[in-house]
């Protein structure tokens, strides 16, 4: 690979290929996967990443390959192979057009866009059912080109993900894609290669349920560095910019990467230790200049949070293990949150264990970890917007002033606005949302913190001390205190130049709150 140019223009917002290419912005080469992906002489994939992480883009580079644009792909890495280049003709659809909040006008988004590319290749349709007239499509461009046809399907779930809160009319619009879907079955003999790509699975079981011979590409490991970027291409294709940021920063190179790194990477998808960067997220880091909750300013995931409030949602499981049948247990009526919450981008895999077959899950990265916080806490405790502000800059002035007796008081206050259906038996209920509060604060906090005797519930950070923290449920504080004493948690902390301090909290379900509190 050659060195990039100093500052290389970002295609900030830009997701065609050829915009990219023949706009002269910086490009980090994927097609040594995409090489890999279309050598066999037919495929028919699914790909499920979270939201602007480069599907887009990737659903375009395949088009121009499959287009026979060669002179686009200069310098590389499909260019250095035997690929022959052949013209095939392409279907692309983004389901955007379709998601639409009846049925009839998701019906009218398809038809359209089904006519605007017949209309750009010369051919008529004559046929009016969604399916009929795909079908008709595949097969006149198959005729017409004497080549196989390649379809490329963009946000395949949107038209679903958008009627959550409308089940009557999200059922009719599955079986319309259902439909649709299925003709890339029946169409098989026509096709030379299909791509379809979406944030989640949970509508996978039931849209695709004929596409019996589609391979799976989410958590093939051969494939874990598809979309984002890893450290290598990061320090490669970025160098500059990174120190660019590091000037701006007032920092060495190497302190602004591992703030980078801190910030924005951590999503491993498969089993493979590979982790990546989130594309979006980096890209603004870049161009702004500045540590920011890129992705997640451009779409909370209210579907999300609220979906789990309305279950009832265990906040105690976020980061607990997960297996892998369940990954592939989708209904949209009885939404899994916590497969869902790892497909849309806001849990990611922590650790694999073969023997079990288990996932570990958490947030990737403190973007993820801070911005999801803010979401939970203030949703579950139905905070405004004012008092979630208050909230987060009492809980970081407290703890900066070494204030317990402020601290505990301002979490007290956060306790008190769950609404009572909400609240749970579970210890680690009022641990998740102590861990919740505390991050969405931005204090330092480690949580299920592993010594050699245990681990701890927490381990905050002051600008002069360290807080390791138990939290039992209608339990004395000083029980608390006892385990941490007995399981010399407080031991590997010694060594810094801070004052280590030992917090025992006993909360009191009844009282719905932290009733007593102590240090060593």
């Amino acid at each position: 690979m050659a060195p990039q140019e100093p500052l290389k223009n970002l295609p900030v917002g830009i997701q065609t290929f050829a915009d990219v290419i023949s706009g002269d912005f910086l490009y980090v080469d994927k097609t040594h996967y995409l090489h890999q992906l279309i050598s066999p002489a037919k495929g028919v994939y699914f790909l499920s990443r979270p939201r602007r992480f480069g599907k887009s883009t990737t659903l375009t580079t395949l088009e121009s390959i499959f287009q026979g644009k060669k002179e686009l792909f200069k310098g590389l890495f499909i260019s250095t192979t035997d690929y022959a280049w052949p013209i095939h003709p392409v279907i692309r659809l983004d389901m955007k057009y379709a998601a639409h909040p009846t049925f009839e006008r998701a019906e009218m988004g398809l038809r359209n866009q089904l006519r605007t590319i017949a209309k750009n290749q010369g051919i008529e349709l004559t046929l009016e059912l969604i399916d009929d007239a795909l079908t008709e499509l595949i097969e006149k461009l198959h005729q017409k080109t004497h080549q196989k046809v390649v379809v490329l399907i963009d946000e395949y779930d949107k038209p679903l993900i958008d009627l959550l809160d409308d089940i009557p009319e999200a059922k009719k619009i599955q079986g319309l894609l259902k439909r649709f879907y299925g003709v890339l079955k029946s169409a098989d003999e026509h096709i030379r290669f299909v791509l379809i790509t979406g944030v989640s699975k949970f509508t996978k079981v039931s849209v695709f349920s004929d596409l019996n011979h589609l391979t799976d590409l989410t958590m093939d490991v051969r494939y874990a560095g598809l979309c984002g970027y890893t450290q290598e291409e990061l320090e490669f294709y970025f160098s500059a910019w990174i120190e660019k940021l590091a000037e701006t920063e007032y920092k060495t190179k190497e302190e602004t990467l591992e703030k980078i790194k801190t910030w924005y990477n951590g999503y491993r998808l498969t089993k493979s230790a590979i982790k990546v960067y989130n594309p979006w997220s980096t890209m603004l880091l870049f161009d702004k200049q500045s540590f920011e909750n890129h992705w997640f300013e451009t779409g909370t995931p209210t579907f999300l949070v609220q979906a789990m409030k309305k279950e009832a949602f265990d906040l105690a499981i976020l980061d607990h293990t997960i297996s892998v049948s369940n990954f592939s247990t989708y209904d949209i009526e009885h939404l899994q949150i916590l497969p869902l919450l790892f497909q849309t981008g806001y849990l990611t895999i922590k650790g694999y264990d073969e023997e079990m077959d288990t996932y570990e899950l958490d947030f990737p990265n403190l973007e993820v970890a801070r911005a999801f916080s803010v979401q939970l806490v203030g949703t579950f405790c139905e905070l405004g917007e004012t008092e979630d502000t208050g909230f987060r800059l009492g809980l970081m002035a407290a703890l900066k002033a070494d204030n317990l007796t402020e601290f505990f008081s301002i979490l007290n206050h956060l306790f008190a606005k769950i609404p009572a259906h909400l609240h749970d038996k579970k210890e680690a209920y009022y641990h998740s949302i102590f861990i919740a509060a505390c991050t969405m604060a931005g204090i330092p906090i480690e949580a299920e913190k592993f010594t050699s005797m245990g681990r701890s519930d927490a381990v905050l950070q002051s600008p002069t001390s360290i807080y390791v923290v138990e939290l039992k449920m209608n339990q004395p504080a000083d029980v608390a205190l006892k385990q941490i004493a007995d399981k010399r948690y407080t031991e590997c902390y010694q060594h810094l130049n801070k004052t280590v301090i030992a917090v025992g909290v006993s909360f009191n379900y009844q009282e719905r709150r932290i009733v007593e509190w102590r240090t060593n």
